[in-house]
Protein backbone atom coordinates (compact mmCIF):
# COMPACT_ATOMS: atom_id res chain seq x y z
CA UNK A 1 0.00 0.00 0.00
CA UNK A 2 1.27 3.25 -1.01
CA UNK A 3 2.03 6.00 1.64
CA UNK A 4 -0.56 8.38 -0.33
CA UNK A 5 -3.43 6.02 0.14
CA UNK A 6 -2.77 6.03 3.79
CA UNK A 7 -2.96 9.51 4.04
CA UNK A 8 -5.48 10.18 2.02
CA UNK A 9 -7.42 7.73 4.44
CA UNK A 10 -6.21 9.34 7.55
CA UNK A 11 -7.35 13.09 5.89
CA UNK A 12 -10.53 11.60 4.93
CA UNK A 13 -11.39 11.00 8.70
CA UNK A 14 -9.78 13.77 10.46
CA UNK A 15 -9.95 16.46 7.33
CA UNK A 16 -7.53 18.53 9.48
CA UNK A 17 -4.27 16.27 9.68
CA UNK A 18 -0.52 17.24 8.89
CA UNK A 19 0.44 13.66 8.06
CA UNK A 20 3.47 12.44 7.20
CA UNK A 21 4.02 8.81 6.32
CA UNK A 22 7.44 7.17 6.09
CA UNK A 23 7.90 3.42 5.04
CA UNK A 24 10.81 1.03 3.61
CA UNK A 25 8.89 -1.74 2.19
CA UNK A 26 4.86 -1.02 1.81
CA UNK A 27 4.00 -3.01 4.27
CA UNK A 28 5.37 -1.33 7.92
CA UNK A 29 4.83 2.41 8.13
CA UNK A 30 5.10 5.02 10.46
CA UNK A 31 2.45 7.52 10.77
CA UNK A 32 2.56 11.21 12.46
CA UNK A 33 -0.24 12.85 12.93
CA UNK A 34 -0.75 16.58 13.99
CA UNK A 35 -4.59 17.38 14.49
CA UNK A 36 -6.39 19.96 16.74
CA UNK A 37 -8.82 17.07 17.17
CA UNK A 38 -6.55 15.76 19.72
CA UNK A 39 -6.72 18.51 22.09
CA UNK A 40 -8.06 17.01 25.31
CA UNK A 41 -7.94 13.17 24.17
CA UNK A 42 -5.58 10.60 25.86
CA UNK A 43 -3.26 8.94 23.45
CA UNK A 44 -5.08 5.92 23.27
CA UNK A 45 -8.21 7.85 21.85
CA UNK A 46 -5.47 10.21 19.57
CA UNK A 47 -4.69 6.75 18.18
CA UNK A 48 -7.91 5.11 18.19
CA UNK A 49 -9.40 7.86 15.67
CA UNK A 50 -6.13 7.03 13.40
CA UNK A 51 -6.88 3.35 13.35
CA UNK A 52 -10.63 3.50 12.75
CA UNK A 53 -9.83 5.49 9.36
CA UNK A 54 -7.76 2.31 8.90
CA UNK A 55 -9.60 -0.44 10.17
CA UNK A 56 -9.79 -3.10 6.76
CA UNK A 57 -6.15 -1.81 5.35
CA UNK A 58 -5.01 -2.87 9.04
CA UNK A 59 -6.86 -6.36 8.25
CA UNK A 60 -5.03 -7.48 4.81
CA UNK A 61 -2.69 -4.59 3.55
CA UNK A 62 -0.70 -2.67 6.48
CA UNK A 63 1.52 -5.20 8.23
CA UNK A 64 2.47 -2.55 10.75
CA UNK A 65 1.67 0.67 11.80
CA UNK A 66 3.92 3.19 14.77
CA UNK A 67 2.00 6.01 15.37
CA UNK A 68 2.78 9.46 16.90
CA UNK A 69 -0.12 11.72 17.64
CA UNK A 70 -0.20 15.18 18.59
CA UNK A 71 -1.84 18.40 18.72
CA UNK A 72 -0.65 21.51 16.51
CA UNK A 73 0.75 23.18 20.34
CA UNK A 74 2.37 19.49 20.88
CA UNK A 75 4.37 19.78 17.42
CA UNK A 76 5.76 22.90 18.09
CA UNK A 77 6.97 22.36 21.70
Amino acid sequence: MQPSAIQTLIQNEIPDAKITIATNDNIHYHATVISARFKGLSKLKQHRLVYNALREELKVKIHALQLTTKTPEESTA
